[in-house]
Protein backbone atom coordinates (compact mmCIF):
# COMPACT_ATOMS: atom_id res chain seq x y z
CA UNK A 1 0.00 0.00 0.00
CA UNK A 2 3.06 2.25 0.54
CA UNK A 3 4.55 2.05 -2.57
CA UNK A 4 0.84 2.68 -4.44
CA UNK A 5 1.08 6.13 -2.62
CA UNK A 6 4.11 6.74 -4.22
CA UNK A 7 3.76 5.46 -7.22
CA UNK A 8 0.39 7.82 -7.24
CA UNK A 9 2.34 10.72 -6.19
CA UNK A 10 5.01 10.45 -8.64
CA UNK A 11 2.65 10.01 -11.61
CA UNK A 12 0.59 13.29 -10.36
CA UNK A 13 4.24 15.01 -10.02
CA UNK A 14 4.62 14.00 -13.70
CA UNK A 15 1.49 15.37 -14.70
CA UNK A 16 2.20 18.65 -13.02
CA UNK A 17 5.97 18.97 -13.83
CA UNK A 18 6.74 16.79 -16.22
CA UNK A 19 5.48 18.19 -19.87
CA UNK A 20 5.61 22.02 -20.37
CA UNK A 21 3.74 23.00 -23.80
CA UNK A 22 2.54 25.79 -25.74
CA UNK A 23 4.08 28.50 -23.69
CA UNK A 24 7.63 30.07 -23.49
CA UNK A 25 10.83 29.28 -21.20
CA UNK A 26 11.27 26.01 -23.54
CA UNK A 27 14.38 25.66 -25.51
CA UNK A 28 13.15 25.89 -29.22
CA UNK A 29 13.92 29.38 -31.14
CA UNK A 30 11.60 30.99 -34.09
CA UNK A 31 13.12 33.59 -36.24
CA UNK A 32 10.83 34.73 -38.79
CA UNK A 33 9.41 37.76 -40.26
CA UNK A 34 6.29 40.24 -41.29
CA UNK A 35 5.64 40.26 -44.99
CA UNK A 36 3.21 42.30 -46.97
CA UNK A 37 2.78 41.04 -50.85
CA UNK A 38 7.45 41.24 -50.36
CA UNK A 39 7.56 43.86 -48.65
CA UNK A 40 8.85 43.76 -44.73
CA UNK A 41 6.32 45.42 -42.00
CA UNK A 42 8.30 47.35 -39.34
CA UNK A 43 7.75 47.21 -36.08
CA UNK A 44 4.59 45.18 -36.25
CA UNK A 45 3.33 43.41 -33.19
CA UNK A 46 3.57 39.44 -33.27
CA UNK A 47 0.60 38.16 -30.88
CA UNK A 48 1.09 34.20 -30.27
CA UNK A 49 -1.72 32.08 -29.12
CA UNK A 50 -0.85 29.17 -27.14
CA UNK A 51 -2.38 25.67 -28.35
CA UNK A 52 -4.14 26.98 -31.35
CA UNK A 53 -4.52 25.58 -35.41
CA UNK A 54 -7.18 27.81 -36.03
CA UNK A 55 -7.57 31.53 -36.40
CA UNK A 56 -8.18 32.68 -32.64
CA UNK A 57 -9.93 35.67 -34.10
CA UNK A 58 -9.04 39.44 -34.49
CA UNK A 59 -9.18 40.73 -30.33
CA UNK A 60 -5.79 40.50 -29.56
CA UNK A 61 -7.01 40.34 -25.82
CA UNK A 62 -7.21 36.36 -26.70
CA UNK A 63 -3.84 35.94 -27.21
CA UNK A 64 -1.13 34.80 -24.60
CA UNK A 65 1.80 37.26 -25.11
CA UNK A 66 3.07 39.52 -27.61
CA UNK A 67 6.59 40.45 -29.57
CA UNK A 68 7.44 43.15 -31.51
CA UNK A 69 9.50 42.90 -34.61
CA UNK A 70 12.08 45.01 -35.37
CA UNK A 71 12.69 48.13 -38.26
CA UNK A 72 12.75 45.26 -40.67
CA UNK A 73 10.16 43.36 -39.46
CA UNK A 74 12.50 40.83 -38.45
CA UNK A 75 11.42 39.15 -34.98
CA UNK A 76 12.91 36.33 -32.28
CA UNK A 77 11.25 34.39 -30.16
CA UNK A 78 13.73 32.46 -28.04
CA UNK A 79 13.16 30.02 -25.76
CA UNK A 80 9.86 28.62 -26.55
CA UNK A 81 8.21 25.58 -25.65
CA UNK A 82 7.05 22.37 -28.26
CA UNK A 83 3.53 22.24 -29.06
CA UNK A 84 1.05 24.16 -31.51
CA UNK A 85 1.16 27.81 -31.96
CA UNK A 86 -1.27 30.74 -33.79
CA UNK A 87 0.91 33.82 -34.72
CA UNK A 88 -1.32 37.05 -35.89
CA UNK A 89 0.35 40.20 -36.65
CA UNK A 90 -0.86 43.88 -36.94
CA UNK A 91 1.30 46.50 -38.66
CA UNK A 92 1.75 49.54 -41.33
CA UNK A 93 2.40 49.06 -44.61
CA UNK A 94 4.56 52.33 -45.28
CA UNK A 95 4.72 51.95 -48.25
CA UNK A 96 0.23 52.33 -49.23
CA UNK A 97 -0.25 54.16 -45.26
CA UNK A 98 -2.68 51.34 -44.40
CA UNK A 99 -2.87 48.50 -41.30
CA UNK A 100 -2.01 45.06 -42.28
CA UNK A 101 -2.48 42.05 -40.64
CA UNK A 102 -3.02 38.17 -40.97
CA UNK A 103 -1.72 34.86 -39.33
CA UNK A 104 -0.51 31.66 -39.58
CA UNK A 105 -0.25 28.47 -37.50
CA UNK A 106 2.91 26.82 -36.82
CA UNK A 107 3.84 23.83 -34.84
CA UNK A 108 7.13 24.29 -33.25
CA UNK A 109 9.35 20.50 -32.59
CA UNK A 110 11.33 20.11 -28.95
CA UNK A 111 14.43 21.40 -29.29
CA UNK A 112 14.58 22.91 -32.99
CA UNK A 113 15.00 26.77 -34.36
CA UNK A 114 13.20 27.83 -37.10
CA UNK A 115 14.31 30.06 -39.33
CA UNK A 116 12.69 31.75 -42.74
CA UNK A 117 8.93 31.85 -40.82
CA UNK A 118 7.11 34.20 -42.56
CA UNK A 119 3.80 35.86 -41.13
CA UNK A 120 1.55 36.67 -44.35
CA UNK A 121 -0.26 40.06 -43.71
CA UNK A 122 -2.82 41.73 -45.77
CA UNK A 123 -5.31 44.79 -45.95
Amino acid sequence: MKNLKYILLVVCALTFFGCKKNQLGGKSNIKGKVMHHSQAIPYARVYIKYNATDFPGADVSVYNTYIDADHNGNFLIEKIYHGQYYFYAVGTDITISQTVKGGIPLKVKMLKEITGFEIPVVE
